[in-house]
Parts: C-alpha cells; sequence; structure tokens
C-alpha cells in the first residue's frame, strides 16, 4: 500500500455513491475486499488533505503516507448509523493522524501562528492550527458535529454581518475565494487603521458568537 503511495501521483477515481454505499453494506458484514476498495478508492482524498501542511518541513509523500494510516483508522470506525459523510468523517481522521505526527516531532515552523490560516477542509472552510490542535484532543464523532455547525456558520455570515464586516472576515481567513490576509494588508487596501481593522473584526466574530448561541 505505502509503495504504490509513494511511487505514484496517480490515485485511483473516488467511488460513485452507489459503490461506495454498497461497499460499506459489504463492511458492515465483515468483507475485506470492500474495506480495501474503501481504503484505495479514497487517497485521493488523503493527497488533498496533506496539501494544507505543505508549509510544514515534512516530505509530502512522508505526510500521504502517514495521512493514509489515518484514512485506515477512518475506515475501520466508521459507522453509517451516525449519518455523516464517510469523507467528512475520514478527513478529519488523517488531519488528525497528520497533526499528531507534527506535534511529536516539532516540525512546523517557527514562523506558523496558531491563529494564522493553514488552509481549507473539503467543505471549503477556512482551518487554523489552533482549531487543528484543539480539535485533535475531541472525539472524532462530535468534530463531525462542529464542521456542519461551522458550515451553517458560514451561511449565516451574510444575514448576520454588514458589508464591510463580511468582506473584512473574508479577506482575514481566506473565504469566498480570497487569499488569507494580515490586518495591515486589509488597511492598505480599505484606507482605515489597522486597529479600525482589528475592532471590525472583533464585532464580526462576537456577532456571529452570539449567533451561534442563540
Amino acid at each position: 500500500m505505502f509503495g504504490y503511495i509513494q511511487g505514484s501521483n496517480l490515485f485511483p477515481e473516488p467511488l460513485s455513491a452507489e459503490e461506495e454505499k454498497n461497499c460499506l453494506e459489504q463492511l458492515a458484514k465483515g468483507n475485506d475486499e470492500a474495506r480495501n476498495i474503501l481504503i484505495e478508492r479514497n487517497l485521493r482524498l488523503v493527497a488533498h488533505v496533506a496539501k494544507k501542511y505543505s508549509t510544514a518541513k515534512v516530505d509530502q509523500e512522508d505526510l500521504i503516507s502517514i495521512g493514509t494510516i489515518g484514512l485506515i483508522k477512518g475506515i475501520n470506525s466508521f459507522d453509517v448509523k451516525k449519518g455523516a459523510r464517510l469523507s467528512t468523517y475520514v478527513s478529519r481522521c488523517i488531519d488528525n493522524e497528520i497533526l499528531m505526527h507534527l506535534r511529536a516531532t516539532k516540525k512546523l515552523g517557527a514562523e506558523v501562528y496558531l491563529n494564522e490560516p493553514i488552509g481549507k477542509d473539503k467543505d471549503d472552510n477556512v482551518v487554523t492550527l489552533q482549531e487543528v490542535l484543539e480539535n485533535n484532543e475531541r472525539n472524532i464523532e462530535d468534530e463531525v458535529d462542529i464542521k456542519m455547525k461551522v458550515k451553517l456558520l458560514y451561511e449565516k455570515m451574510k444575514d448576520v454581518l454588514k458589508d464591510r464586516e463580511k468582506k473584512i472576515l473574508e479577506l482575514r481567513y481566506g473565504l469566498g475565494g480570497h487569499k488569507p490576509k494580515t490586518q495591515n494588508e486589509i488597511a492598505k487596501m480599505m484606507g482605515i487603521s489597522r486597529s479600525y481593522v482589528s475592532r471590525i473584526e472583533t464585532k464580526a466574530i462576537n456577532k456571529l458568537a452570539k449567533e451561534i448561541k442563540e
């Protein structure tokens, strides 16, 4: 398995929804062949998640191999009765495995800041290092639920925030296809002070936090 991953950049095509459903049904019956198919046909997802950590001082092929361990754990522990999508569940398992490795080897560069975006998840939601480190301690099922709430939160941004507040959060955290920017960069773009950008950002986040509580 690992030789195949490291020796080729070509991964098998993902399963169709019907194929995945059939494999999961067979897996629930203890079919090892179905398990192997699910692992092999989700290798593209491992590569996708590993790309988020391209700034880490670890070889990309090593990250893919490590992420594949998370994929295997995810396939083995997935429970279709929980209602989560397989791709969402195993993505978190892959994330967890890579982060545990990075934390253990302490190879994250000193220039990486906890609150700076390090990439996006499968649902195009921005992910910070702090979120991933914190989520690494959570139960997998709880994390899937959190990710669903985050997706809903982004949808509510359109209703809760003023145009300027929404724009600053999009620029700051790389939402809506924007590249993440610093407060100084945003201040120059909008012709306002950095401290004003910070106040608007804080106010917008507080609005969203209040919305979650309600």
